[in-house]
């Protein structure tokens, strides 16, 4: 099981590095490294796994995190109307992305980032993602395309970036002006 002792830190060259993609069909290696990727993040939602293995809670953890250079990321997240994407990705690639730029209000957060940080990271309203996914209850790895927008959105785009070797603390602006805060649409229904 992974924990917080597995992953890298901020200062790591390896977290600057482009990953190599993965072979189809994946490995048993490659396939145990997902399967720990999305332990990881379901766990660390869970409050008594918190307190037991002192895990920090996340939304993502990419293969680059544990020092893995593979195109390999776990995702496990409820957007606003609860609906759950939950996703082992294999060379996931964004193919189409809106000119629109949002931001998370209160900046983002990275396992491999110990300190605060000041700044917004700029991501794209709304992209198309393509993907291999693997689906561990019946060892199948399937082809998928993922039109994606707002918080998850942000999220799939802050996991690629850690593919192509980019932390978001390397987008960081102290204001972003054609930008919108991500839950605009909520403040606004208020």
């Amino acid at each position: 099981m992974l924990t917080m002792k597995d992953v890298i830190k901020e200062g790591n060259l390896n977290l600057h590095k482009i990953s190599k993609d993965v072979p189809i069909p994946l490995s048993k290696k490659d396939k145990s490294t997902l399967l720990s990727l999305h332990e990881y993040v379901v766990n660390s939602t869970n409050e008594e796994m918190q307190k037991n293995y002192d895990f920090r809670p996340s939304v993502g953890i990419a293969a680059p995190q544990i020092n893995i250079l593979k195109r390999l990321t776990a995702i496990h997240v409820k957007d606003l109307d609860g609906i759950l994407y939950s996703y082992m990705l294999i060379n996931p690639v964004i193919t189409k992305k809106s000119s629109e730029l949002v931001y998370l209000p209160g900046g983002e957060g990275c396992l491999s980032v110990d300190r605060k940080t000041e700044g917004l990271t700029p991501r794209y309203k709304e992209i198309t993602l393509e993907s291999y996914a693997y689906l561990s209850q019946t060892d199948e790895t399937i082809k998928i395309k993922l039109h994606l927008s707002g918080y998850v959105g942000i999220i799939f785009q802050h996991e690629i970036d850690h593919l192509n070797g980019i932390l978001y603390t390397q987008k960081l602006f102290s204001s972003l002006p054609s930008a919108k805060p991500v839950f605009e649409e909520l403040i606004s229904k208020d």
